[in-house]
């Protein structure tokens, strides 16, 4: 039981999916119905030039036959016509018994048009007795079919019940004068239905369906079984039988038929607007074209209400697509406000990473000098507490020696050696020396850059005993970081002017900025 319970929906969607690929395949016979067109009218054609060819009197009739009937269910004024040329070769034929067929002719094509009263009546004309069996059996057949259409025309219940069961008595006449087989059996099937035996005219119909009948049986066999199961409230199988037996009629190229319209009806009901409005559209064309009245009439009695909703679901989607186009045009333009914005911030972010990126440099050319600074410092110390300790040691040599002066009572030598200026000489010369020696340690390129500097020209160049001259003792301090043109005289022991002239003589000399000059050896 549970896997009858999970068979079943996989079925019903299987079914389902079956049927929605059938009403697709009759959507594209619509869409290219054209093509189906042209083998009729090339039939036609090829029958017509015959006719036009043919001498023969009786071949004539016989060909005009064939286009009553090819016209019959495409174009009935053209069937017509046909009919009225038959009409016309009779005198020539000598078989009386052809003026009943020409009669019966005349109520059929006046039964597609919708003329039933007038086919009613031309019918009544007709002498069965005089008929052959074939004659008979399109005779009952042609009662059947007019009483059936005008049945379905007219809007009296009684009435219609009536026509119904005219219609139904033929239908024992044509079992009658059918001979037995595939086409007995589909009226047998038909009238079994119309009695309410609809599970008997099903079954039969399904066993006549699985013995290959030709395309035009198989297409009335589904017709009859779509009224079955319309009997039986089986929607799915009845849309299933009209969808193939519309496919067919197209294929035909028929343009009086039942099916399709009917089947729109039924998609309507089940709010398939769009198949519906097409349907009938293509129902009113065809109906249109073949003059077939009772067709037109059908479609016309429901095309307004398929046409409104139609309407109205076109309509509903035009709104909702402008609602989607205004949703997707807000969305574009907050689309375009957040991609500027991000633009924007980019280019801030940007602009930020420069300056953190510029910053960092800075910091690392700082770090680079405050590292430089702090190792000429380190040194500088290191070497200067150097010389501060060999000058007391020299200071405490020179004490000891004026003290061995003055206890020697060597007064005149002592007096002489506290005049001398020797010994401050010798001592400021090795200072500088020191000096000289210390910072080219430290900046082994300062001569070269700083004559890269200057005018070639005017380049400077320690002599071979010296290691700097004056100007680049002077500016060897401003690379240290002393600017002060007093504290460099006080260093060197040179006037204030000295020291001015000499930067000034530099400046001039300089082969870039002379106002970045001196920035320019701080920079060395």
């Amino acid at each position: 039981m549970l896997v009858l319970c999970c068979l079943f929906p996989l079925s019903l969607l299987a079914g389902q999916q079956d049927l929605e690929m059938l009403l697709k395949e009759l959507d594209a016979v619509i869409e290219c119905k054209d093509s189906y067109i042209l083998p009729k009218e090339k039939e036609l054609s090829e029958l017509r030039l015959r006719l036009k060819n043919t001498k023969n009197n009786r071949q004539k009739y016989e060909l005009c036959d064939k286009l009553f009937t090819a016209y019959l269910h495409y174009q009935a004024d053209s069937a017509l016509s046909y009919v009225e040329r038959k009409q016309e070769l009779l005198p020539f034929l000598d078989e009386p018994v052809l003026e009943q067929e020409l009669i019966i002719n005349r109520a059929e094509v006046m039964g597609v048009m919708g003329m039933y009263s007038w086919a009613e009546q031309l019918l009544s004309q007709v002498k069965p007795g005089i008929l052959t069996p074939e004659l008979l059996g399109y005779y009952y057949r042609t009662m059947r079919a007019n009483y059936g259409w005008f049945a379905d025309y007219l809007v009296h219940k009684e009435l219609e019940n009536m026509y119904q069961e005219k219609a139904h008595i033929y239908r024992d006449s044509i079992m009658l004068t059918t001979k037995p087989g595939i086409d007995h059996d589909i009226v047998a099937a038909e009238k079994m239905m119309v009695e309410g035996e609809i599970d008997k005219s099903l079954d039969m119909l399904h066993r006549l369906s699985e013995n290959n009948p030709d395309l035009r049986q198989q297409a009335f066999i589904n017709y009859i079984l779509a009224e079955a199961y319309g009997l039986k409230g089986d929607v799915d199988n009845q849309i299933h039988r009209l969808a193939l037996t519309a496919i067919a009629d197209l294929k035909f190229g028929t343009r009086e038929y039942a099916s399709l319209q009917k089947l729109a009806y039924l998609l309507y009901d089940r709010g398939d607007v769009d198949r519906a409005y097409n349907y009938l559209n293509c129902s009113m064309e065809d109906a249109v074209a073949c003059n077939a009245r009772l067709r037109f009439s059908e479609v016309t009695e429901f095309f307004p209400i398929v046409d409104k909703a139609y309407k109205l679901k076109v309509e509903r989607g035009r709104t909702i697509r402008y609602g989607l186009l205004f949703f997707a045009s807000f969305l574009s333009l907050v689309l375009i406000v957040c991609v500027w914005w991000l633009y924007r911030w980019n280019k801030k972010l940007s602009l930020m990473r420069l300056n953190l990126s510029a910053t960092n440099e800075q910091l690392r050319l700082v770090n680079r000098e405050l590292a430089q600074t702090g190792k000429v410092k380190e040194a500088y110390i290191a070497h200067y507490l150097e010389l501060c300790v060999a000058y007391l040691d020299k200071l405490e040599a020179y004490r000891r020696s004026l003290a061995k002066l003055a206890m020697a009572s060597r007064i005149d030598d002592l007096f002489k050696a506290i005049k001398s200026e020797q010994f401050i000489k010798d001592e400021r010369k090795d200072f500088y020396h020191n000096f000289d020696k210390s910072f080219l340690e430290l900046f082994p390129n300062f001569i070269v850059s700083f004559n890269d500097l200057l005018m070639e020209e005017e380049r400077v160049h320690p002599k071979s005993n010296e290691l700097l001259t004056t100007e680049l003792r002077i500016f060897a301090l401003i690379r240290l970081g002393v600017t002060d043109s007093n504290a460099i005289a006080h260093f060197l022991g040179y006037s204030l002017a000295t020291v001015y002239n000499y930067r000034s003589r530099m400046k001039n000399r300089a082969k870039g900025n002379k106002e970045n000059f001196e920035q320019e050896v701080m920079n060395l």
